[in-house]
């Protein structure tokens, strides 16, 4: 329970202590400053207060938006401010100070070096009038305003893809009031969206054509309630850390979920064997948004360096296009984001087969991954920025180096200082890959290329990667593991092979997204052990091609079973202990606003 603390004489026909309650405040009445202070030392600590003034005048939804919100430790419109456990000695000092005017007190929070959150009310009204005049026009002006319809409004989100702004949103942000006067929860919707997405993957197995109309139709149910969740969370200011992570992450399950069906539904229905395609659908994806991760990461503090994008002339060419209206949607549909993409993917599933899918789906992330990383490498190449410590470690954690890779890097650290990190790199990764492809399978080459790869990641991460285009290791890792696995699987050519790297990619890659998680909620990367344990990106293309090298192309495809399951096993025990220890330990609330792009 959350307490609010009324300062001040009660105003006669004031809606403000039942506006309070009804956001779920124990109102107490402070009509003087000691009867305040003496209010606020009787709230328990671990509790958020809020301090307002009994002659505040506003909306319901404005109070909503100043107390209500769980990612800011204090927050403040005018005449009211809330402070949560990590603020409230701050808070306390400061009304011993000042005395209790929520505006005075908030000043004097900021003077102190406390963040406070100030809302954009926009057109909601939110005041402490200073005689009857002013109370009455301010009454007025919140009589003309419809802070339901604000609310709705503003529960989608600003920035999102054409398909889901004009197709989704409309009636999506409907559902999400219905859940909240239902009392459900965001982690609910997603994990009903969850649920949805696995029945249309079961659907699409089945190798039917009614199989694949129902997946269709099911998938875009799932993004429909996919949409809801963030809106129910903006709507009603449900924001938590475990949220954030359940809705990310269950988007990637969904997604790789459905491919996997759509392969065992071409089996199914024709014998046509889609698994390679499958797979690389899901290579193309993960890259594209280790692409994002590294970039934005690598440009973090930015702005807190006063280099804004704008300096950049690639990017003020982008700001001039994004205030064109059509070339605002040309561009958010280009980079093919979720919305369009599962559009696509639910009408090819439903129109045509499993191979044709996969052929579109290749064709407009190839095309969008081409558009967005040259805009992005043009952005670096053409703006001076200074990569700060924290971006150098974030990319460090992203590049996901194991045991060889640190043993190289320090005994070549020397040497370090003359390479180009995403050349070195690019050349190690293109040299594991095409000898994997051009070799026949048994061939000792890949181990040895697999060896140079290890060389050249280690030479790679061996100095801090602050350089403009340093952010492009990660992804570069990334293609060099997950095409190895690709390329060994298919010239395995024995059933069972490919699902089984499919299988062992997507443990790899839910690693790679839970490091991004953690770092975009400033919890760190995995532990150390945790990528040791599991070899690095370096140590898993070794372990591959030595695999691929000394089995039977039978063995071989069971022991990637094998590798696949005990990667999966590790990697989400310790994924699952540390976000449901976060959660418990009452970790800030985040909210992620969906994938780049």
């Amino acid at each position: 329970m959350s307490t609010a603390i009324v300062t001040g004489q009660p105003v006669p026909g004031s809606s403000l202590e039942g506006d309070l309650r009804a956001l779920g405040f124990d109102v107490r009445l402070a009509p003087d400053t000691a009867d305040a202070e003496a209010a606020l030392a009787a709230v328990p600590g671990e509790q958020r207060v809020a301090v307002v003034d009994a002659g505040f005048v506003g909306h319901v939804h404005a109070l909503r938006l100043g107390l209500t919100d769980p990612r800011f430790p204090a927050s403040a419109i005018p005449g009211a401010l809330t402070a949560q456990p990590a603020a409230r000695q701050a808070l306390t000092r400061a009304v011993a100070r000042t005395g209790v005017d929520p505006d005075v007190v908030a000043k004097s929070l900021e003077t102190d070096g406390v963040d406070v959150h100030h809302p954009e009310l926009g057109e909601l009204v939110a005041a402490v009038p200073a005689d009857p005049q002013a109370r009455n026009e301010a009454r007025q002006a919140l009589a003309a305003v419809d802070d339901e319809a604000i609310r709705l409004r503003t529960a989608v989100k600003a920035r999102d893809g054409f398909f889901t702004t004009y197709c989704i949103s409309p009636y999506s942000r409907y559902i999400a009031r219905w859940c909240a006067r239902r009392g459900l929860t965001p982690n609910q919707v997603t994990t009903a969206s969850l649920l949805v997405a696995l029945i249309a993957a079961g659907c699409a197995a089945t190798g039917t054509r009614a199989g694949f109309v129902a997946a269709g139709v099911l998938l875009l149910a799932s993004f429909v309630l996919d949409c809801t969740d963030g809106q129910l969370a903006r709507y009603s200011l449900q924001y938590s850390t475990m949220g954030a992570w359940l809705d990310a992450t269950f988007d990637r399950a969904k997604e790789y979920a459905y491919y996997a069906g759509l392969a065992l539904g071409a089996a199914n229905a024709s014998g046509d064997d889609v698994w390679a395609l499958a797979l690389g659908a899901m290579v193309l994806q993960t890259g594209r948004h280790v692409i994002d991760f590294s970039f934005n990461e690598a440009n973090h503090d930015a702005e807190a360096l006063g280099e804004l994008a704008g300096a950049s002339p690639t990017a003020s060419l982008s700001g001039k296009l994004d205030s064109v209206g059509w070339t605002v949607w040309a561009r958010r549909m280009v980079v093919l984001p979720i919305g369009e993409r599962w559009a696509l993917i639910a009408l090819f599933t439903a129109l045509t087969t499993p191979r044709i899918t996969f052929y579109m789906l290749l064709i407009g992330c190839a095309l969008a991954a081409c558009y967005t990383t040259a805009g992005r490498v043009l952005r670096s190449l053409t703006r001076r920025a200074r990569r700060t410590d924290r971006a150098a470690e974030a990319l460090a954690d992203l590049a996901d180096s194991g045991p060889l890779s640190e043993v190289i890097g320090k005994t070549l650290k020397a040497k370090a200082a003359l390479v180009i990190g995403p050349v070195v790199a690019a050349v190690g990764a293109v040299v594991v890959v095409a000898v994997s492809a051009l070799t026949d399978f048994g061939s000792v080459w890949p181990v040895v290329a697999a060896a140079v790869y290890c060389v050249t990641s280690g030479l790679a991460v061996a100095r801090p990667l602050k350089g403009a285009l340093d952010w492009l290791v990660p992804p570069i890792f990334r293609a060099g593991e997950y095409l190895t696995i690709l390329v060994l699987a298919a010239r395995a050519d024995v059933q069972g092979a490919l699902p089984a790297a499919f299988g062992l990619v997507a443990a790899v890659a839910y690693h790679h997204y839970d490091t991004v998680y953690r770092i975009r909620g400033n919890a760190g990367a995995p532990p150390h052990w945790l990528v040791r344990a599991i070899g690095g990106h370096e140590g898993r293309t070794l372990v591959v091609t030595v695999l691929a090298a000394l089995l039977i192309p039978t063995d071989f495809a069971i022991a990637l079973t094998v590798l696949a399951v005990a990667v999966a096993l590790v990697v989400l025990a310790e994924s699952i202990r540390f976000w449901v220890a976060s959660a418990q330990r009452g970790a800030p609330a985040v909210h992620d606003e969906g994938e780049p792009a």
